[in-house]
């Protein structure tokens, strides 16, 4: 089965009761910016037609929280065609992530980057952004659905103006790249192994 890049688009609600009072002193004072709310969300037809399975999701941030502890989980403004994460287009950071019911909920601390900084210029002017995810991975139709399959893995999630009716779009994907190391993918296995048991 062809594996391609899946991009999905939510509004970003910024839900400030998600951030600590420091975090909230820092925003206030300019020193940073981070933004928290809902990322992904679970067993729900998207923007894009597809619905994202809960184990899957469950899998995929429990993944994901490995490049979160490691300052790995780094994002772009807007979607490349790419599965790969440009440094030099890296915008913000995932300093938190985890699932809550059938949502994924995050922080993103905008980076004092060449992309960061357009970024803050645009939420600081209001400019409504949305939070995309990225990942690799097939899509199967089941009773008139689209569900993602088993072999998706989560990339990252990039800051994005698109509305949802036209976010998304959907990539061939070429095999040769690949952006997890022989860790991460030793890691993954062993998750994968962990929840069959749950």
């Amino acid at each position: 089965m062809n594996k391609y890049i899946l991009t999905e688009f939510l509004e970003l609600e910024n839900d400030s009761s998600l951030l600590t009072e420091d975090e909230r002193t820092l925003n206030a004072s300019g020193k940073e910016l981070i933004l928290a709310g809902r990322l992904q969300k679970a067993d729900t037809k998207n923007g894009n037609g597809r619905i994202y399975p809960k184990k899957i999701l469950q899998r995929e941030v429990e993944n994901y929280k490995k490049l979160v502890s490691e300052k790995r989980a780094l994002g772009e403004i807007d979607h490349p065609e790419s599965s790969v994460i440009e440094l030099k287009n890296a915008s913000h950071i995932v300093s938190f992530i985890e699932m809550r019911n059938d949502e994924v909920i995050g922080k993103l601390r905008i980076l004092d980057t060449p992309a960061g900084r357009i970024a803050k210029d645009l939420i600081r002017g209001g400019v409504k952004l949305g939070v995309s995810s990225r990942g690799l991975g097939s899509t199967k139709e089941q009773n008139g659905e689209t569900i993602v399959q088993d072999d998706f893995q989560l990339i990252c999630f990039d800051l994005v103006s698109e509305p949802s009716t036209t976010g998304a779009f959907l990539f061939k994907e070429h095999k040769n790249h690949n952006i997890f190391t022989k860790s991460d993918r030793i890691y993954r296995a062993l998750n994968d192994i962990l929840m069959e048991g749950d």
